[in-house]
């Protein structure tokens, strides 16, 4: 009760932090995105709507009333003339076959628990897909801090090289002046496509920030606008057993097959199968004959000399006798099972779609931890003794300047390359998150995002 207030308090203070900070936390991202998800909000009534339905279809049909007069003499019209004149009213109520209201009650429950399932396959969803766009932004936005840092440095490097030239100090030739100014001019159009990268990611994450009115089906008022927040977020793999297989690189088919039986997608396969056994059951009942019970009340008049008549009343049934099977009900029954054993195979394909998803991200995870050690432990400190080797050699007139500017432009191109490889590492892990999100995980980001 008490995460469910703090969740709520957040959401509320999330717009005055946008105006406030104009940034924006991954995590607040998601929690905004799945706050704001009208598919969500249309599940739920969708929900709603099938449990009535349910109800509904549980209940006897309507009786039906008859009211008439029976056996008017045509040759004068007097009522009293004949005994069989009467005045009936008459009442009829019609039974379905055998269990069939209670089965398709069943049916239609189960159809509307798959709902809740669909929604947290949503919210898994959401939280993958948001987690990329957020890490996308990221990526762009402090690859454009990386480049405008880089920027100066060329600028103060083209500086000196423009001052030794016009004072001949030095190896200085002019065109290691062109060749810095040139360096600035390709700067400066890199960091134009990384701020255009930058824009296109924030307004595709936009799309899932939207406030609106669930009342009224409107637009709330756009937020200010925001950036990400400048710290690169920790999104932790859901399971042990996942972390096991990234650092083996071994994989038990059966493991990961009971793992995914419990992601809401895969259950809501369970439910529909589930619902298809009772669409079986329904089927069924269409050998079993369809009753009708009827009841009528005749009032007949006095005869002319006053003796009175007695009133009539009638009762019957009615059922039909399925006796023609082989062409109808047995094929009816037949198509039902049918299409039970497919959603089996539908639960087999998508389970197997998923293992071989999950197998792909894993590989792609294991070369990411590999290249972010190379890059950590020897490239990185490489280049930038490099480039500080090249620098210290052409300031001592020892080196070409050429040299020092492609050193540069390496230890660049080396950070950002570290940079995209940690983003994508957090891409694939949120990735693989997705087909291991339970009915219940999806409800709670607290064990997949480190504080931020």
């Amino acid at each position: 009760m008490i995460k469910q207030s703090r969740f709520l308090l957040l959401l509320t203070l999330v717009p005055c932090l946008l105006q406030a900070q104009q940034t924006i936390t991954l995590k607040q991202a998601v929690q905004l995105a799945q706050s704001n998800d009208p598919w969500l909000h249309g599940s739920k009534l969708k929900q709603t709507a099938m449990e009535h339905k349910s109800v509904a279809s549980g209940s006897l049909p309507d009786p039906n009333v008859s009211i008439s007069m029976a056996n008017i003499p045509v040759d004068s019209w007097d009522l009293d003339q004949e005994g069989m004149t009467q005045f009936k009213v008459g009442v009829s109520q019609m039974f379905p076959r055998g269990d069939s209201l209670a089965i398709k009650e069943r049916q239609l429950t189960i159809e509307a628990s798959v709902f809740p399932l669909l929604r947290a396959d949503r919210k898994a969803k959401l939280q993958a897909m948001v987690s990329e766009l957020w890490l996308d932004a990221f990526l762009a936005q402090q690859t454009i801090t990386l480049i405008e840092s880089d920027r100066a440095l060329f600028e103060q490097m083209a500086e000196v090289a423009r001052a030794s030239y016009s004072n001949a100090i030095g190896k200085t030739r002019q065109q290691d002046v062109i060749r810095a100014q040139l360096e600035i001019v390709q700067l400066e159009d890199r960091l134009q496509t990384e701020k255009l990268a930058y824009e296109s990611a924030m307004t595709r994450l936009s799309e899932w920030l939207h406030r609106y009115d669930q009342t009224n089906f409107e637009f709330s008022t756009q937020p200010a606008s925001f950036s990400v927040s400048d710290s690169l977020p920790q999104i932790k793999l859901k399971s042990v057993v996942l972390s096991s297989f990234a650092n083996t690189y071994q994989y038990d088919r059966n493991e990961l097959a009971a793992a995914f039986s419990q992601h809401p997608a895969i259950m809501a396969i369970d439910v529909k199968r589930k619902a298809s056994e009772q669409g079986v059951e329904l089927a069924k009942q269409q050998y079993k004959p369809k009753w009708g019970l009827n009841a009528s009340y005749g009032y007949r008049n006095d005869m002319p000399s006053g003796a009175e008549r007695a009133d009539l009343f009638s009762v019957g049934i009615t059922f039909d006798v399925p006796l023609f099977t082989k062409n109808r009900q047995d094929q009816v029954v037949s198509a039902s099972i049918a299409e039970s054993q497919a959603i089996k195979t539908e639960k087999l394909l998508v389970t197997k779609q998923m293992m071989s998803a999950v197998e792909k991200e894993l590989k792609q995870l294991n070369r990411l931890s590999q290249r972010q050690s190379i890059y950590q432990q020897q490239l990185l400190t490489q280049m930038h003794d490099q480039a500080e080797a090249s620098l210290t050699a052409y300031t001592n007139d020892d080196g070409d300047f050429a040299e020092v500017v492609r050193a540069r432009i390496a230890e660049l191109n080396a950070r950002i390359a570290a940079l995209k490889i940690d983003v994508e590492t957090l891409k694939t892990v949120a990735r693989i998150n997705y087909y291991f999100a339970t009915n219940t995980s999806a409800q709670n980001l607290e064990n997949d995002y480190a504080k931020q």
